[in-house]
């Protein structure tokens, strides 16, 4: 049997990593192989690289916040919600196969090298003293499977660091639920050799295991239910069963832990949501004077120190108009009476400029900037410095006339800061979207959920930032025409904006065909405060009179998945291309 060629061309300078690194990799990477594994110490040095694979950076191997302010596989992006000046082929539905990805051949170069410290540990005398390296692999080697079955479904799993000339370099990909099974393995591994507490900030626990158990569960367990019964399905399949269960349980493990909480602070109050994204260290970043230690929601954070440049200016790519919201994101946040905008009494409706955004859920004002509010970007002249009301003198006043009409807020810092190093870290997996994870995998299991097992989940991230706002109830659900699934959606798509979750979970909710067509459109202009009053508004309206930013979209069964490259196809024809991408 062949298997896996198209590593080769990639990686298999990887062959020849302790001499030159084809991946340009930490210091430690390079080591001689008989000086890495000779000390358990040299097994974590080896380890700390891995850190540095999580899917905010991308390939580049540097921070860019790319599913906030970059394009990406996971980025928002490419989903119906968000937008910027240029056309996303992936978004817009018209992206071609391409002749190579650096996705596909460094997902498979990085998994090489959590195979070879886990190749290497077998034979390393005090196990208990490499536990944590090994976990460390191990959640690393799960991750990077996952990333290539959310991107290309069936993929090649890999489990030993294989020779140039091995025959399992040659043959078909597995299909998803091996890899599924394979990455469900390890993880449940991780979690036995993780510790309950990180022995430093932004390592592995394991939590850490569990959380990214219940999102693979979740993800691969509704993948299965509505791609295999539809959209619509009201029941599962055996195997959708199951891996919601997994979900389910493991969500809840993290959960009755008590080791994660909400971050919420009394002196931050509504805002603090906002915040949370933009604590730093070494400096104040905050009224509360706050720093990155009280943040106990971050399951697992890409750690960025104060002073280290980051490849995006992450403020002026949200507040410059590099990133566009769109009404359909804005149309989705609740009226602060827990009902949808089409069914509450207290939506005032689009006629004045910042009309829609009064009574709303608070994470609309925490993630938009409303017109005439003051703020603080990174810039000398207009950031904080006092955090007082005297930093009011400095404050900017935000003016929506321009692109879409909707203005971001959220991962935007207000302290002084040169442009590239502002310094929060990024949420690889927080505690909130544990608790959603929760609530949709009980509630797809059964077909309903019960008001506790939506108290100790999905309300504590709404009341978090609404503590006023009626809890999610099947009373309320049932008394208002609503669908209980839908609510449990709404609430993952607005707590997870801007975090690279939505594209995947329209892929994995397979309502993608229904949601991505639809054109991408901004603020009401007819019969507005907006037609009187920006006249520099040149952009097609549609039939409502809306701004029209990206028409013609489109989606097939095909855009499911993503192409494989056709240098990997070319390199092994056996790995077989995607449906609906032929063979060019």
């Amino acid at each position: 049997m062949k298997k896996r060629h198209y590593i080769t061309a990639a990686c298999f300078s990887v062959m020849s990593l302790f001499t030159t690194s084809c991946l340009n990799l930490e210091p430690q990477a390079q080591m001689g192989d008989n000086l890495v594994w000779n000390t358990a110490d040299n097994f974590q040095l080896f380890a700390n690289q891995f850190y540095g694979w999580t899917r905010d950076i991308y390939l580049s191997g540097t921070a860019t916040y790319g599913n906030g302010v970059s394009d990406g596989p996971h980025s928002d992006f490419r989903s119906d919600l968000l937008a910027t000046s240029s056309i996303n082929v992936y978004s817009q539905g018209t992206n071609s196969i391409p002749s190579e990805d650096e996705n596909y051949t460094n997902l498979y170069k990085r998994i090489y090298y959590t195979n070879l410290l886990l190749n290497r540990a077998e034979s390393f005398g005090d196990q208990e003293a490499i536990a944590v390296p090994v976990g460390e692999a191990k959640f690393f080697r799960a991750y990077l499977h996952f990333e290539l079955v959310q991107i290309w479904g069936d993929a090649v799993i890999l489990t030993q660091p294989l020779d140039i000339d091995s025959q399992e370099l040659y043959g078909p990909r597995n299909d998803r639920g091996e890899v599924i099974d394979q990455i469900i393995t390890d993880l449940q591994d991780a979690a036995e050799l993780l510790p309950e507490a990180a022995s430093e900030a932004g390592r592995l626990t394991k939590g850490a295991a569990l959380a990214m158990l219940s999102r693979v569960a979740l993800y691969e367990g509704t993948w299965q239910k509505f791609h295999e019964k539809g959209a619509d399905a009201t029941s599962n399949t055996e195997r959708s069963t199951a891996l919601l269960t997994i979900a389910k349980d493991a969500a809840s493990q993290v959960i009755t832990s008590g080791n994660y909480s909400l971050f919420y602070n009394e002196a931050l109050g509504d805002e603090s949501y906002r915040y949370m994204f933009i604590l730093e260290d070494g400096i104040q970043c905050n009224p509360a004077n706050l720093s990155k230690s009280v943040n106990n929601e971050y399951i697992l954070a890409h750690r960025h120190r104060y002073g280290d440049r980051l490849s995006t200016n992450i403020t002026h790519g949200i507040l410059e108009g590099a990133t566009w919201l769109t009404r359909k994101l804005a149309n989705m946040y609740l009226c602060s009476d827990g009902l949808p905008i089409d069914k509450s009494s207290q939506f005032l409706g689009y006629a004045g400029v910042t009309d829609e955004y009064q009574n709303r859920d608070n994470r609309m004002s925490n993630t938009f900037l409303m017109h005439g509010t003051r703020f603080w970007d990174n810039e000398s002249a207009t950031s904080r410095t006092t955090w007082t009301d005297a930093d009011l003198e400095n404050a900017r006043t935000a003016d929506v006339r321009s692109n879409s009409g909707y203005r971001p807020h959220k991962w935007a810092i207000e302290r002084q800061a040169q442009d590239n190093f502002e310094s929060m870290d990024f949420p690889v997996i927080r505690y909130a979207e544990v608790l959603l994870n929760y609530a949709e995998a009980t509630y797809e299991l059964s077909g309903s959920i019960s008001d506790s097992d939506l108290d100790m989940s999905l309300n504590l991230v709404r009341l978090r930032s609404n503590p006023n706002m009626p809890k999610l109830s099947n009373s309320l659900v049932n008394n208002n025409g609503l669908s209980m699934r839908e609510e449990i959606r709404r609430e993952r798509t607005v707590e997870l904006i801007m975090e690279g979750y939505r594209i995947d979970d329209l892929k994995r909710w397979a309502t993608a065909e229904t949601e991505m067509p639809q054109d991408q459109l901004g603020v009401l202009v007819t019969g507005t405060w907006f037609e009187t009053n920006w006249a520099a508004q040149a952009r097609p309206l549609n039939g409502e009179g809306c701004i029209i930013l990206y028409s013609d979209r489109t989606w097939s069964d095909r855009n499911y998945l993503y192409p494989l490259p056709s240098d990997q196809l070319q390199l092994n024809p056996e790995l077989g291309q995607n449906p609906g991408w032929g063979n060019n």
